[in-house]
């Protein structure tokens, strides 16, 4: 003789469970930019400066360069560039490598 036992001696809930609905919708985030800042300092001239941005910073024109300079003279920094993050930090790394002083990468 087979004996059923009811869900009861178990514990078990007798009502029945219901899976979550999963979301067809993927919500995309795009990935921050970065923002490449360029800070005043007392040695490096205004020449240095304007050719590292010309050299470093891809599209740069010299008129914009040096409007990026006496911006980090007259007012203390500059932001030179804003992009994706790996690029940002190609351009990061190469101004502090030419003596530039430089603010830490800021997410933009």
């Amino acid at each position: 003789m087979a004996m059923v036992l009811s869900a009861d001696v178990y514990g078990m809930a007798t009502a029945p469970t219901i899976a979550p609905e999963w979301s067809s919708q993927v919500t995309r985030k795009p990935y921050p930019n970065y923002k490449v800042i360029v800070l005043n300092d007392d040695f490096n001239t205004f020449q240095h400066v304007h050719d590292c941005l010309v050299k470093y910073i891809p599209g740069m024109s010299s008129d914009r360069a040096w409007e990026l300079t006496n911006q980090v003279h007259f007012e203390g920094l500059a932001i030179v560039w804003v992009g994706p993050q790996e690029p940002a930090e190609l351009y990061h790394q190469q101004l502090t490598g030419a003596s530039l002083t430089m603010a830490p990468l800021e997410k933009a």
